[in-house]
């Protein structure tokens, strides 16, 4: 199947587009952002818009289309403003920033594993990855390893904080709140004594669980100095 950015926006003949794809792609995504990616579909975009729903296969072939163009077109946010050269920096700015996108555009967690299809903004974000981690002595391999395991542990990591918001949308109940209702049971597990390890987990790093921030990065710091103890000398 043809990408998408290989096909002309504008058709070689008939009436000229009443809308860009750009305009067509920022409904979208406005539509997904709110009520989630199962809300996109040729018709739910085409009324946003106030467009029939087959004028907009004027515009894309299918919904996948419309999709990897929704990607591409969020990717740019992933971007640094610059590249300083220090690689763990770099790097760490990059997770920091697609956490940001991520939390931003909730449907996008799910789509960062499977949908690898190459946009232009898509490719710019890699090349700014790659960028991060050059002239460290690695191969092309191991920097997409680098690069790769990075972005692994704030996908993961995003999508557990993702479920926890939607399981608080949907139940009215904060973590803290959830934690405190477990309470009674925990105490009596610790009471008994047979578990010591989650007994010292539950004292000593409660807090830690609940502070989505500390834990993002206390995982994300351990994720780079595995890393950088991998690097040639």
């Amino acid at each position: 199947m043809t990408n998408v950015w290989m096909r002309p926006e504008e058709p070689a003949r008939g009436p000229r587009p009443s809308f860009s794809r750009a305009q067509l792609t920022e409904a979208a995504i406005r539509v997904a952002d709110a009520e989630g990616l199962k809300a996109i579909s040729m018709r739910r975009v085409a009324a946003e818009i106030g467009s029939g729903t087959m004028s907009l296969y004027r515009y894309v072939s299918s919904k996948d289309d419309l999709i990897d163009l929704m990607l591409d077109a969020v990717a740019v946010e992933y971007l640094p403003d610059e590249v300083s050269g220090d690689w763990r920096a770099d790097l760490r700015g990059l997770a920091v920033r697609s956490r940001q996108v991520m939390l931003r555009h909730p449907w996008i967690a799910p789509l960062t594993v499977g949908r690898q299809t190459a946009g232009p903004n898509r490719i710019r974000v890699m090349e700014a990855a790659l960028r991060t981690v050059d002239g460290l002595g690695v191969s092309i391999d191991g920097m997409l390893t680098m690069v790769g395991t990075v972005s692994a542990f704030v996908s993961g990591f995003v999508s557990s904080e993702l479920a926890e918001i939607e399981a608080s949308r949907q139940t009215g109940v904060d973590l803290g709140q959830w934690l405190m209702r477990q309470a009674p049971f925990i105490e009596s597990v610790l009471k008994s004594g047979d578990y010591p390890l989650f007994t010292r987990m539950t004292k000593e790093g409660a807090r830690r669980y609940v502070d989505s921030e500390e834990r993002f990065f206390y995982g994300l710091d351990r994720v780079l100095d595995g890393l950088a103890a991998r690097l040639p000398d």
